[in-house]
């Protein structure tokens, strides 16, 4: 495929993710392998261009009375990248201007000022300034001028590729953060914006990255590749009409990204006012219209991991809110359950001599966050079981240890154990057991929804992170994988965001938040109902999501395949 079908057809392939990023780099890329514009034998050769620069170089030499800096000897044909047009010369950088060059300003001129953060990673952005007095900047920082080209040296600047033209600068000169190279072009031999496109260029970036040097986080691109690295120069003429193809490429990038954007906007508006509709259905027969509309829509709503992720959460909470399944007149009511329940509690209590938990009044109307089908209850995860219970177990029987990376954020995932002494981890750590539920209950865990059923544990027992609520079900009368679609709503979680205590970082759930929150109960066997059924949505939205994630692997692939054909094509233009 030649660059010009690749335009044609990039409404195909921009599937992908990073679609529009890759046509940004082979932009740039095509830009310095002398492939995006015609060339015109007329151009004086860059050859020529050379000689000039040399010519510049002495005078200014010679003028400010300075040592001519020592010239390179030519590149070996070994270093060159790729091929470019018989006009075009190989050189360097330190070959066509000045290298981090200092500014000889009187002190109490204003200059511009720039810090790291005014630089852009984006193509074609301007860098803003803030004014300074030279003699404020004029030590400890990098100097630069009107035209000069910058490039940051630090990592993740330089991968990011942050590197600018100054333009606009007060007076005509600046300074600015100590980490950048400097490349000064002379007496306008070289376009300061072609410069810009071979540093933003992803071969002399991805090569540079092997040559950082420094500590982790530290690393920093040498001088020497700065300005020694092999530099493709084009003729002056030819830098003009690379320089203006590629604005105009950029600028259609920019279109198709908003585009994009819009896009994806709008299909997020309308999948959430789908859900909202769903969500907020007074009847089953709502509900299961407002529903088959999302069926309909399906492929609309749905073309995006991200939105699927939306459906799950929708499908959670529709589940506590009795919308997912039918009512069945026929089951035994909630409030009926709950008697069973206190009755249990207190044979357990009796058993264990242990004091009952003290019965919590009714939830109050005020508390109740939406409206539950008739023949469930609003009650008290304390009032249905047991919270955070402790084990009693001989010191050398075998359990499970789970520490907070083994829960997951997902719905339905299995828990990965270590195995230890119960003598090992009964201090210190939070004990459960099989069927119990468990909720992270600190910053950003809580928010993220880490929460699961303790499953195949070794004897039946654990411990485990401290950062833990515990549920203990009476398993005959509560199915711990509803309290888990509970504990996973996002009512419960949003609502327990707000009320989360302790300083930035390190805030928790209070343990009152999880156990007497309004908990909206269903009879058993509705229960049993819905688990079945928010696990077939939850295997439907998996499969879908499966298969996103696949199609953009296979579309970012092609696009990999045909920018790199692209790259590898003799010259051509567009």
């Amino acid at each position: 495929m030649n660059p010009e079908t690749f335009f044609e057809n990039f409404d195909i392939l921009c599937e992908a993710p990073n679609s529009i990023q890759k046509l940004r780099e082979l932009i740039l890329q095509l830009a310095v392998q002398g492939k995006l514009v015609p060339h015109d034998p007329n151009d004086e050769p860059a050859s020529v261009l050379i000689e000039k620069i040399k010519a510049e170089k002495k005078r200014i030499s010679k003028k400010s009375k300075t040592k001519e800096s020592k010239s390179i000897n030519g590149i070996n044909s070994s270093q060159f990248l790729y091929e470019i047009p018989p006009n075009w010369e190989w050189t360097i950088l330190s070959e066509c201007g000045l290298i981090n060059p200092r500014n000889d300003v009187p002190d109490e001129k204003e200059v511009s000022f720039v810090p790291m953060t005014y630089i852009s990673e984006k193509y074609g952005q301007n860098v803003e300034t803030e004014n300074r007095i030279w003699k404020e900047v004029k030590k400890g920082f990098t100097h630069f001028a009107e035209n000069d080209v910058v490039l940051a040296k630090i990592t993740p600047c330089f991968q990011n590729g942050k590197s600018a033209v100054m333009t606009g600068l007060n007076n005509g000169f600046g300074a600015g953060t100590t980490e950048l190279h400097v490349f000064r072009p002379l007496n306008e031999l070289i376009n300061s914006k072609y410069v810009l496109i071979y540093l933003k260029s992803p071969d002399f970036i991805y090569n540079g990255i092997s040559k950082m040097t420094g500590s982790a986080g530290q690393k920093r691109v040498p001088k020497d590749y700065f300005s020694e690295n092999p530099f493709p120069l084009p003729p002056l003429a030819e830098q003009k009409r690379i320089v203006e193809k590629v604005n105009e490429l950029m600028a259609l990038c920019d279109k198709l990204e908003a585009r994009r954007q819009k896009k994806q906007e709008l299909q997020s508006k309308l999948n959430s006012a789908a859900l909202d509709r769903m969500l907020s259905a007074e009847n089953q027969e709502e509900f299961e219209e407002n529903w088959q509309n999302i069926c309909e829509n399906f492929d609309l709503l749905y073309d995006n991991p991200e939105n699927v992720e939306k459906l799950k959460q929708a499908v959670l909470q529709l589940a506590v809110q009795g919308k997912l399944v039918p009512q069945n007149p026929e089951d035994e009511p909630a409030n009926v359950l709950l008697e069973k329940i206190k009755i249990e509690k207190k044979k357990i209590a009796k058993k264990s001599k242990t004091q009952g938990s003290k019965s919590r009044t009714n939830t109050n109307s005020e508390q109740v966050p939406y409206e539950i089908p008739s023949n469930w209850k609003w009650t008290a995860l304390s009032e249905c079981g047991l919270i955070n219970p402790r084990n009693y177990l001989p010191d050398e029987k075998e359990v499970s240890f789970v520490p907070m990376t083994f829960i997951s954020e997902k719905y339905g995932q299995n828990v990965e154990t270590e195995t230890r002494r119960w003598r090992e981890i009964k201090k210190g750590f939070t004990h459960f057991a099989e069927n119990d539920v468990v909720l992270a209950k600190i910053t950003p865990c809580f928010q993220n929804g880490k929460s699961t059923v303790m499953r195949g544990l070794q004897n039946g027992f654990g411990a485990g992170t401290t950062e833990l609520h515990v549920f203990r079900p009476l398993i005959e009368y509560i199915s711990p994988d509803y309290v888990l679609i509970y504990l996973k709503s996002p009512s419960f979680i949003d609502d327990g965001i707000p009320k989360m205590t302790g300083s930035a970082g390190q805030k928790r759930v209070p343990k009152d938040y999880f156990s007497e929150s309004p908990f909206p109960l269903p009879p058993l066997d509705e229960q049993k109902r819905i688990v079945e059924k928010v696990e077939q949505f939850m295997d439907l939205c998996d499969e879908l999501d499966s298969k996103l994630r696949k199609t953009r692997e296979e579309s970012e692939k092609l696009m990999e395949s045909v920018v790199w054909g692209l790259l590898k094509e003799p010259t051509a233009e567009i």
